[in-house]
């Protein structure tokens, strides 16, 4: 009688691995099958609508065509992400009337931490929250904080993964500005 039970438990748990087996074969498969076509440079940046959190409106990346758009993904507990805020600050108060906007997408979970944050280091840009990460997805971010540069026309220019450098940062608004003008 020990031996039935002890065959059965086998069978059954063969069975379940089996199962677990096939099931993790079966989504590496689907997920490596996906046509999700690669962000880089030349190709068109998918367009989002968000809330702003900075204002009761909403930012929609396609109205933003003409300008050179800034668009960075971060997030409070990032300590990077905290170095590189007071660089795009000071740029974007330098650049914005150039036809530079930046859009800062957070991707923490509440709100509350992300306005204080935002009102800690006396931010101007737009500030939406990726409540859901569709557009973290979308956007294939990994790791915070990355910053997309877009042309005026709605091409990535450039991406960077990473924290950026003041002096990177004006290169980069340099390459998107409107009508490329140098300053």
């Amino acid at each position: 009688m020990l031996n039935k039970n002890k065959r059965l438990r086998l069978v059954f748990r063969t069975i379940v691995l089996s199962i677990l087996v096939v099931t993790t074969i079966a989504v590496l498969y689907v997920n490596f099958q996906k046509d999700d076509p690669i962000l880089e440079a030349g190709v068109e940046a998918p367009n989002f609508i968000l809330d702003r959190m900075d204002s009761n409106e909403k930012i929609e990346l396609d109205t933003l065509e003409g300008k050179g758009v800034m668009v960075n993904f971060w997030a409070t507990y990032c300590e990077p992400c905290k170095k590189e805020m007071p660089f795009m600050e000071e740029l974007y108060q330098e650049y914005q009337d150039q036809g530079i906007e930046i859009i800062a997408v957070s991707v923490d979970k509440n709100s509350m931490v992300i306005e204080n944050f935002y009102n800690q280091f006396n931010l101007s840009f737009p500030l939406v929250h990726d409540k859901n990460g569709t557009i973290m997805e979308a956007y294939q971010v990994q790791p915070l904080p990355t910053s997309y540069f877009i042309n005026p026309d709605g091409t990535i220019e450039r991406v960077v993964k990473g924290p950026l450098t003041l002096e990177r940062l004006e290169s980069y608004f340099k390459e998107i500005l409107p009508n490329n003008n140098q300053v």
